[in-house]
């Protein structure tokens, strides 16, 4: 008589499926929670949420602060993101191209922004700013986070050149191409998926940078300024809601940043189908 045998790995795959309910319940509930009593008509208190309304969207969207505010964070955020871009990819390819005495001490250098507290990166340059007399502004802002997040771009950049085939730029150089035209037509091109998910999350932690720029804040708020001065005074459905359509805006980017990658990987497998064939 044989005894059934029980698959260990029914019961670790049961473990393992809880545990993974359990992390995005713990990550996701709380904006899930948030959105829902955006729509609260009894405001934030009360559960389970009741009577049901559009009134918050109303009020928020009468609310000229507020979009101030996201309009100063828009522009210093696409701001620091060129920024950020314009520096961090010459740093990838200085890294990945270039021998240079020090090169392994500039490589951990590019990686102290990440590692540094946002509190200390605000405050000595809100002190670099006032011993240049630099009056606080979105300027201000805008080069803090433009300095704060060009590592960002040259790891991201960096990542990409990594996984980069150099056989095209050669065969472009062998052609009678220069380095410019090479650079600008066969580099960039296949460092687009690169650029564009690192510019998408310098934008993303732009918009999101409290640390930095509580210290070089002027007289013009920026949103995550804007909320946390609200927040002093207690949450409000109109927190809820602006955070609400911040969470849509995001969602959205990510979605379009997935349908960007998917393409470009459609992309470079039609290529190396192509190629294949005219080899054959």
């Amino acid at each position: 008589m044989e005894l059934p045998m029980r698959n260990p790995s029914n019961g670790k795959a049961g473990w393992l499926s809880w545990h993974a309910f359990a992390v995005f319940g713990f990550l996701y509930l709380p904006i899930v929670t948030l959105i829902v009593y955006s729509f609260n008509g009894s405001g934030v208190g009360g559960f389970p949420p009741r009577n049901l309304t559009l009134d918050w969207y109303r009020i928020l969207f009468a609310d000229d602060a507020i979009w101030t505010s996201v309009l100063n964070s828009v522009i210093v955020a696409l701001v620091a993101m060129a920024i950020s871009l314009a520096f961090g990819i010459p740093a990838a390819l200085a890294l990945d191209r270039a021998n240079f005495p020090g090169k392994a001490l500039f490589r951990r250098l590019v990686l102290l922004p990440l590692i540094l507290p946002g509190i200390i990166t605000g405050l000595s340059l809100l002190m670099l700013f006032r011993e240049g007399d630099i009056k606080l502004s979105l300027t201000t802002i805008v080069l803090g986070h433009g300095t704060a997040l060009i590592s960002v771009a040259t790891t991201e950049v960096f990542a990409g050149l990594q996984k980069l085939d150099r056989a095209q730029e050669e065969a472009s150089l062998d052609l009678g191409a220069n380095y410019w035209q090479t650079f600008w037509r066969v580099t960039i091109p296949n460092l687009r998926l690169s650029i564009i998910g690192a510019a998408l999350l310098i934008f993303t932690l732009s918009m999101d940078e409290i640390a930095v720029s509580f210290f070089l804040i002027g007289r013009d708020n920026t949103l995550p300024l804007e909320i946390w001065g609200r927040l002093r005074r207690g949450i409000t459905p109109e927190i809820n809601a602006i955070s609400s359509i911040i969470f849509v805006f995001s969602l959205i980017a990510i979605v379009m940043w997935y349908r960007l990658r998917r393409e470009g990987r459609t992309e470079i497998a039609a290529e190396l189908v192509e190629a294949a064939a005219q080899g054959d």
